[in-house]
């Protein structure tokens, strides 16, 4: 098969029919009229045709030019629908937005955002991971989610932030627990407990270690570290167990008298959840759309 016509001497033709001399066509194709010029002999070779009439008053198509424009403009308005279509195809392939949040947030907030963008005309798609609030920091920075939902008390460098919620932490305990019904526990008789928390790396973790540090404790080595919200209130409800959980998570339970709240006394364990962001992405219409939802739930 004989080698195919460049795209680019196509639509250097086409600019020429199109404006009408070889000055104009280069100006709108961005190549200096000697290039344009030797590009179009190039192409007349290569066709074995006259496509320009050149005279003292400038250069014209020729009829065979005319009719071999016409031609080329049907290819180039081919290649502009393909490339078109693929990008079509590669915009949908991606158009679902990445958001990884926390434990917390994506079980007892994620839902309600989801419920409001439902009404929306056209609601954006959501590609939901739910990590703790290390790894959530890490997909973003990675741009493996464009937005993240954590609940650490502080925010990695490289990342923007707004506050979403306000949270606290408490111990919570079976209603047959001795503690169940008290105003409160400190943090020695608490780190003396039969504790059961999250793992290493959860923001619920990172705020207790950090509070019980600035009041000169910590936590007791090799304590049970489980993975999920719905596993701590089960050790806690079946085994006599004390976990330190959102009082988010809790409320419900706690007013179904399937569990008890205990505030711990001289800790600060009052946290911000937050949005994060990448600071050199600009975001979508739909992070933009996620994070209005979310800055708009009442916390």
């Amino acid at each position: 098969m004989a080698e195919r016509i460049s795209m680019a001497a196509l639509e250097l033709l086409v600019a020429v029919d199109t404006h009408g001399s070889i000055s104009a066509a280069a100006r709108s194709l961005g190549v200096a009229q000697p290039t344009a010029s030797a590009g179009l002999r190039r192409l007349e070779q290569r066709l074995g045709l006259e496509l320009l009439s050149r005279g003292a008053r400038g250069t014209a198509l020729t009829p065979s030019g005319r009719a071999a424009a016409g031609w080329a403009r049907e290819v180039v308005e081919a290649s502009d629908r393909f490339q078109t279509a693929v990008a079509g195809m590669r915009a949908g392939a991606a158009s679902a937005l990445r958001v990884a949040a926390s434990l917390t947030i994506a079980e007892y907030l994620v839902p309600r955002w989801l419920g409001l963008l439902t009404g929306d005309a056209d609601p954006p798609e959501i590609e939901l991971t739910v990590r703790n609030s290390q790894d959530v920091t890490a997909r973003v920075l990675a741009g493996d989610a464009e937005l993240g939902f954590v609940e650490s008390p502080a925010v990695a460098r490289g990342l923007r932030s707004r506050t979403i919620a306000h949270d606290e932490l408490v111990a919570v305990v079976a209603p047959a627990h001795p503690w169940a019904g008290r105003a409160g526990v400190g943090p020695e008789e608490l780190v003396a407990a039969r504790l059961v928390l999250r793992e290493t790396g959860s923001g619920t973790r990172e705020i207790l270690e950090q509070a019980l540090a600035g009041a000169g404790s910590e936590l007791p080595e090799h304590l049970p570290a489980l993975g999920s919200t719905a596993a701590l209130k089960a050790a806690v409800q079946h085994g006599g167990s004390v976990a330190v959980l959102s009082a988010l998570t809790v409320a419900e339970d706690v007013a179904a008298g399937r569990l008890a709240a205990v505030p711990i006394d001289g800790l600060d364990l009052t946290r911000r959840l937050r949005v994060v962001w990448r600071t050199d992405a600009p975001l979508s219409a739909a992070a933009r759309r996620l994070s209005a939802v979310a800055l708009g739930t009442p916390s």
